[in-house]
């Protein structure tokens, strides 16, 4: 992620609505790094509702935003990386900002990429020295 003070900013916004007794909203563009009930997504934008009363396990990490919500009664996890972010804005007055999006870039993954990565996370080549306690 390019710029590392937006979720600093997504969440001062997200307090600043709650101070305010005001109803944060999130924008994300949605593509498949975003976990989000598919269709309630239009022009691969969604908007959600992360107010105290409409989520549980609310997570702004400097990575995603992860929470659970309920979607016509189901429940359902929800995970966007924090690079898709569009936007947060207070739903009573619209006051709130916007960001360019980051997306994800698709690292394409060759035989010998799977098998090195596989290969060096089972075996340590670093030189190590036994040391014998006296």
């Amino acid at each position: 992620m390019k710029n590392k003070l937006k979720p600093y900013f997504i969440r001062a916004v997200y307090e600043w609505c709650c101070d305010e007794q005001f109803t944060p909203h999130i924008v994300s563009y949605v593509d498949e790094y975003v976990r989000v009930p598919k269709e309630f997504v239009r022009d691969n934008e969604i908007v959600l509702n992360i107010g105290v009363n409409a989520v549980q396990h609310l997570s702004i990490s400097n990575e995603e935003i992860t929470f659970s919500a309920r979607f016509g009664g189901k429940p359902f996890d929800i995970a966007i990386p924090i690079g898709h972010i569009i936007g947060i804005f207070a739903r009573e007055n619209g006051n709130g900002m916007g960001f360019e999006v980051e997306l994800i870039e698709a690292q394409p993954q060759t035989e010998n990429t799977a098998s090195e990565e596989t290969q060096s996370a089972g075996n340590f080549s670093g030189s190590l020295k036994v040391i014998k306690k006296k």
